[in-house]
């Protein structure tokens, strides 16, 4: 059996050409070499599998080599020493190591000491290392590498000269898994690679390991299919299935659907991050500028600009929302699987009569679901027969090999649609506005008797929980004008805008109660303030005098204090 090498391993980038997405440190590097502008301190810094390493074993080759064609078992390869710092952390390894710096190279120009996550060092010593870092010998050269730059105490850091890489964008692994393939004869589906790609975060070594689990999973053949079953993701069809169910308003496939996802061993919490980011991308894909932001394949990319097409803006970020509400309430909630599925039932409510709808929380009705169902069965005279009888006296009818029929399906849907409600709205607002005043009553009435009537109605909207039109109505009572004209007070504009619209109903009350059909409404507003509230002890008791002289003659017969 033919021992096996990683990828990790085998592809590890021997000179700077193959370091990838790190452009621009490796250009800095070269330069430095060639200009012989390079510092004796460096400190290698970002995320895991960026090629710090890499990049430090490569500069530690190119400073002695003065041919860049010679391999790399050359007597200069003797002078590099790789320290690992998470387990050689004590003084005594870093005075140990500052012994062997002072000692010059036997070939070459210098030794270069590469010491790999340098931030595990203990405090005593970082303290250790400090003066050879500032004032090191001039033969030697020091490579430090960590994952974790913010643990280094600042005399470390304010001695080296700091490279930052950065993680590698989607479409570098990408390409770079391509080049693989092609050495090693695999053939690979573009949306394949790029799901392997995403799902390393940015790190080519995470990337390469992925890599070498899906090929023994799925031998020379790499399929989208087999990625997302072996790395147990989510494919996009599965998002792609799901919002167009959304779209369309039905509820109960998309909680089937979801059912189907958990069944597979996927996490709520999962899904609905995904989701979130599926309607991100969809969002993205609405703009020709902002389609490149879209990190997907080719065919991937092509399903997202035509499902965009089919999602507004609105309901797009309106599902965002509420898929990131659900986000954040995940790990609190103690039924998590209602919680997503809440969720969804909301999201699929957004586009039905969405104008209509005061409330982001709306969720369709059950009984829209049971009156358009209609069974999968033949249409029979048996179906007709069924309509025809009376509803108070049905018989059973039985019906063999077919599914249950609702009773009073027509009539239930009459009831309840939305263009229904609309109409009886509509139908009672005109009932309260005549179109010709002259041949309505207009009964006369007095100020006392509106003023009670307003009382009436002022409790009414106290009762029904209405406190807000409630308070509005208590703050004072309406006088009587000429004409059958109401005239009330108000401190603010705000309350003013309430009331007006709060007046159709309140005209209605009263025109029928006075029978009167004539009486209009007037609304002012007064910014000065009607009545003085009393705080004090002194306020109350003059509040108490005005009302009462009596009570001050009282307070000084007994020599009271307040």
């Amino acid at each position: 059996m033919e021992h096996f090498i990683v990828s990790a391993r085998k592809y590890r980038p021997q000179n700077f050409e193959d370091v990838v997405g790190q452009e621009a440190i490796t250009n800095t590097l070269l330069n430095a070499i060639k200009n012989d502008h390079l510092a004796q301190a460096l400190l290698f810094t970002g995320p895991r599998g960026v090629g710090k390493t890499s990049c430090a074993r490569i500069l530690a080759k190119k400073i002695n080599q003065e041919d860049a064609d010679k391999g790399s078992d050359e007597d200069f390869a003797f002078n590099i020493f790789e320290l690992d710092a998470a387990s050689n952390n004590s003084v005594d390894d870093i005075r140990s190591l500052t012994d062997q710096v002072r000692i010059p190279p036997q070939t070459g120009s210098y030794k270069v000491y590469i010491i790999d996550e340098v931030h595990m060092l203990s405090q005593a010593a970082f303290n250790a290392f400090l003066k050879t870092l500032e004032e090191p010998p001039a033969h030697a050269i020091f490579i430090l590498a960590t994952t974790e730059k913010h643990k280094i105490i600042p005399t470390i850091l304010s001695r080296c000269q700091i490279f930052d890489f950065n993680r590698i964008r989607v479409i570098d692994i990408k390409n770079y898994l391509k080049r693989i393939c092609k050495k090693e004869n695999i053939t690979a589906e573009d949306d394949a690679l790029h799901v392997i790609a995403q799902k390393a975060d940015g790190a080519m070594r995470d990337a390469l390991s992925i890599f070498d689990r899906v090929v023994s999973f799925s031998g020379n053949n790499v399929t989208l299919e087999a990625v997302t079953q072996n790395l147990n993701v989510l494919d996009y069809d599965t998002y792609f299935n799901m919002s167009d169910l959304l779209l369309n308003n039905k509820i109960p496939e998309v909680l089937n659907l979801f059912d189907q996802i958990l069944s597979k061993g996927f996490e709520g919490h999962h899904f609905i991050n995904g989701l979130a980011s599926h309607f991100r991308d969809l969002l993205v894909a609405k703009d020709k500028k902002t389609v490149e932001l879209l990190e997907v394949g080719d065919s991937a990319k092509k399903k997202y600009l035509q499902q965009s097409t089919e999602a507004t803006i609105p309901f797009l970020m309106q599902s965002i929302e509420i898929a990131n509400t659900c986000d954040l309430n995940y790990k609190t909630s103690k039924n998590q699987r209602l919680l997503v599925e809440l969720a969804l039932m909301q999201i699929a409510s957004i586009t039905f009569e969405s104008e209509k709808k005061k409330s982001k929380s709306f969720i369709i009705p059950a009984t829209f679901f049971q009156t358009t169902y209609t069974p999968k069965v033949k249409k029979e005279p048996v179906v007709a027969k069924k309509v025809e009888v009376p509803v108070v006296a049905a018989p059973k009818v039985e019906i063999p090999n077919k599914a249950p029929v609702l009773k009073n399906v027509s009539r239930r849907t009459n009831s309840l649609t939305l263009k229904s409600v609309i109409e009886k709205k509509v139908d009672e607002e005109s009932k309260d506005t005549p179109v010709n005043l002259d041949n309505q009553p207009k009964d006369p009435f007095t100020e006392k008797k509106v003023q009670s009537l307003w009382i009436e109605y002022y409790q009414e909207r106290q009762n029904k929980g209405e406190k807000s039109i409630a308070s509005i109505l208590e703050l004072e009572l309406p006088k009587l004008n000429e004409n059958h004209e109401l005239s009330v007070s108000l401190p603010s504009k705000l309350m003013k805008e309430q009331l007006e619209r709060e007046q159709p109903k309140l005209l209605g009350f009263l025109k029928k109660a006075l029978n009167n059909y004539s009486i209009t409404l007037k609304i002012n507003v007064v910014k000065t303030v009607k009545q003085k509230i009393a705080y004090t002890t002194r306020e109350k008791y003059e509040e108490l005098k005005a009302k009462n002289p009596l009570l001050d003659k009282l307070r000084q017969t007994f020599e009271l204090d307040l």
